[in-house]
């Protein structure tokens, strides 16, 4: 693929990713609907989390933290924290702190009560917080990691900025993000249980038909594998990498600052 090309199709994946929003008939910017999804669903966004991925997500987040393990880090920021499941896994790095921000309180609360349960609240803050515009100063935090949030931001490219900005000199960025299989049967499977099966589900269970409907619309539309890296590079992030899991069903970024 040309040079060209391959910018005039980045361009339409990132065009497409900024029009995909949960609520296609409410005018208000996408940030501001997705907190509202994500508001109605986090009662039940646990359990559909590990019941709509038969259990893969948490072996995913085990591998994604399992590549910080030798940096050791001290400080660590995890972005569209959610219900912090992320952050209880980073508990493996031994870290000193660490901090969750979403936009979501809905999401917050579940989080909160989580932390307080498992005896994890002096270490794990949970904090509302816009990725688009981290409340932290520059070169804070050893590592910084994100789940299955940076599709979700309404301007990517300024989110992973600010991700840049409070990562320290070296510190190290994990990403794990939905992708597109690209290789047949799973592409086809994939595809189905997606568009056909899971927003079926979805429905039923978190009673918000929108939910599940952007799932698989704003995965397609984000852009995974060398268009990621591409973004990656092109904003100042040094040794960007990707690896593909589960015959490609996600995918884990990493790089540094």
């Amino acid at each position: 693929m040309s040079t060209s090309t391959h910018r005039h199709v980045f361009l339409s994946l990132k065009k497409n990713l900024l029009t995909v929003v949960p609520y296609k008939n409410d005018a208000t910017p996408k940030k501001a609907q997705v907190a509202r999804m994500f508001d109605s669903i986090s009662g039940n966004y646990d359990f559909l989390n590990h019941f709509l991925s038969l259990g893969i997500d948490i072996r995913w987040r085990k591998k994604a933290i399992s590549l910080l393990q030798d940096e050791k880090p001290k400080m660590i920021l995890d972005v569209a924290t959610g219900t912090g499941d992320f952050a209880i896994e980073a508990l493996k790095l031994n870290p000193e702190k660490i901090i969750g921000v979403d936009i979501s309180e809905g999401m917050l609360e579940i989080g909160r009560k989580k932390m307080k349960a498992n005896g994890h609240e002096s270490i794990i803050e949970l904090r509302s917080g816009d990725s688009e515009s981290l409340p932290f100063e520059e070169n804070k935090f050893d590592a910084v990691i994100v789940a299955f949030g940076v599709r979700n931001f309404e301007n990517l490219e300024k989110g992973l900025a600010e991700i840049l900005r409070v990562l320290k000199p070296n510190g190290r960025a994990v990403v794990l993000e939905f992708s597109k299989p690209a290789s047949f049967p799973m592409k086809q499977l994939y595809s189905f249980y997606f568009n056909s099966i899971l927003p079926k589900i979805g429905k039923v269970v978190s009673h918000d038909s929108s939910a599940y409907t952007y799932l698989p619309e704003s995965v397609q539309a984000f852009p995974d594998g060398r268009d990621f890296l591409s973004v990656l590079s092109k904003l100042g992030y040094k040794n960007a990498t990707c690896q593909p899991l589960t015959f490609g069903i996600s995918s884990l970024y990493t790089a540094t600052k």
